[in-house]
């Protein structure tokens, strides 16, 4: 009786074996259909060296900095209009009175955050295309979050007159110092750069011999099989330096994970290798 209840035990797993091979064929022969052969098309030729690569970049960065500049100062420009308005330096037919002195102040304010925004956004596109040195930790920074600083600009002078303002009621001037402060937070953190990369970084990154990309994005892969690549037919294909000129700033981080692994399974260290030139 044992006998047979362990030949049915063995019968059965030997089945959910097959059953699970089974489905692992069926899923590699699904994944062959769906994988997607890439067309290459070869862009460009290799800059002769870091000179010319850094004044590639800045031309092409140099359009977003005027952006960002003409942005910032249309946002202080709507700051000293809410100022004005504020303290009743400025008045039009309908903002002699409440609500329409308040909801003038307020969208000056509100005008004065979407520039700061946008002007930010445009900063940290060029720094990305051009990116400060780290040699001075401080210009660094400073080049990075240039947005942060103005951010300030475009606020704190408005909090400052509004609480120093004697003719404001005292809910007044609680609103226009809540309103103001919540926009300051919030133009901040925008203008604030989370992940800068440096002019050392993106120099180094000339070192790799071919890349890839494709037609949309700000992303460079050293491999043509990523997984980021798997929707993606057309392929442009062509140095780092070239990829770099085309506005793909930065390497894909699972290529740059894979290299890294690779060059540990081989015994590389990656940071032992010269910088490229």
């Amino acid at each position: 009786m044992a006998t047979q209840k362990n030949s049915a035990a063995e019968e059965a797993a030997k089945k959910a074996l097959a059953a699970v091979n089974a489905k692992k064929a069926a899923e590699k022969k699904t994944a062959e259909k769906t994988k997607v052969e890439h067309t290459y098309t070869q862009v460009g030729q290799q800059s002769s060296n870091k000179e010319e690569l850094l004044a590639v970049t800045r031309k092409n960065a140099l359009p977003f900095r005027i952006g960002a500049i003409v942005c910032w100062v249309l946002a202080i420009a709507c700051e000293i209009m809410a100022i004005l308005i504020f303290v009743h330096k400025v008045e039009f037919s309908f903002t002699t009175e409440n609500p329409g002195w308040t909801i003038a102040w307020i969208v000056a304010l509100v005008l004065d955050l979407a520039f700061l925004i946008v002007g930010s956004q445009l900063w940290k596109k060029a720094n990305h295309l051009d990116p400060a040195s780290k040699k001075n930790e401080f210009l660094f920074w400073l080049q990075n979050n240039l947005g942060v600083i103005v951010a300030a600009f475009a606020f704190i002078p408005f909090i400052i007159l509004v609480l120093l303002d004697k003719n404001a009621s005292k809910q007044s001037k609680m609103i226009a110092t809540i309103v103001a402060v919540v926009a300051l937070l919030v133009g901040g953190l925008t203008s604030y750069d989370f992940n800068p990369i440096s002019q050392e970084e993106m120099l180094d990154a000339v070192g790799v011999e071919t890349v890839y990309w494709t037609a949309s994005g700000t992303v460079f892969h050293a491999y043509d099989d990523c997984s980021h690549l798997n929707h993606s037919v057309e392929l442009m294909t062509g140095t780092s330096t070239t990829a770099i000129e085309k506005g793909k700033t930065r390497l894909c981080k699972t290529c740059e994970a894979r290299a890294e692994k690779e060059a540990e399974a081989a015994g590389i260290d990656l940071t032992d290798l010269p910088a490229a030139q």
